[in-house]
């Protein structure tokens, strides 16, 4: 069993977009492997790659006693239907938000010796697919929250025993922010 550190939130390697996975080798089974015994050793329902300080587009699961990985996954979604529920983050220890995310999900990626595979997911694991596909575009849970709920989010953060003030988190601001607007909406 290899448990690695899993990165928090403020390490810039968490928004940092991750690149593809070229080489199906014994370096990526390793990593794999990594990730799903640091995910399962921190109770998880998934992590990527970059949580581990990695920027490759991989990432472990364990839903519903399935555990497995995905490895360049592309995700396409087969209605609109909508779940909210709470989220949480292993990078983010012990917050928990509610979040919208699509309801199902089709992820398309590889498997760690480079075998094409699909996973169809509803409910959590289309969560937890949503949730780990995102880290690997550099994005957070937190960045799906409304402006309200992300200030409350933000305020639990910079409370939390975890947090490092003297290394402030990289925040995105959203796309739909007004010009002028501070990152993700938030006064400062």
């Amino acid at each position: 069993m290899t448990v690695q550190s899993i990165r928090l939130f403020g390490d810039p390697v968490l928004r940092t977009p991750a690149e593809a996975v070229v080489d199906f080798d014994a370096e990526l089974r390793k990593l794999v492997a990594d990730l799903t015994d640091t995910m399962l050793e921190a109770s998880g329902v998934g992590l990527a790659a970059p949580q581990l300080g990695v920027g490759l587009r991989v990432f472990s699961f364990d839903v519903d006693d399935v555990v497995g990985h995905l490895v360049n996954p592309v995700l396409s979604f087969p209605d609109e239907e909508e779940q909210d529920g709470q989220e949480g983050c292993l990078s983010i220890p012990g917050l928990y938000f509610d979040t919208k995310r699509r309801l199902n999900v089709v992820a398309k990626g590889f498997n760690m010796y480079g075998d094409p595979i699909q996973i169809v997911g509803t409910e959590l694991m289309a969560r937890c697919i949503q949730h780990e596909t995102d880290h690997l575009d550099g994005v957070l849970f937190l960045d799906r929250l409304d402006a309200t709920a992300r200030k409350e989010a933000m305020k639990a953060v910079r409370a939390a025993e975890w947090y490092d003030a003297s290394a402030p988190p990289v925040v995105k601001v959203s796309p739909h922010a007004s010009p002028g607007a501070s990152p993700l909406g938030l006064g400062r």
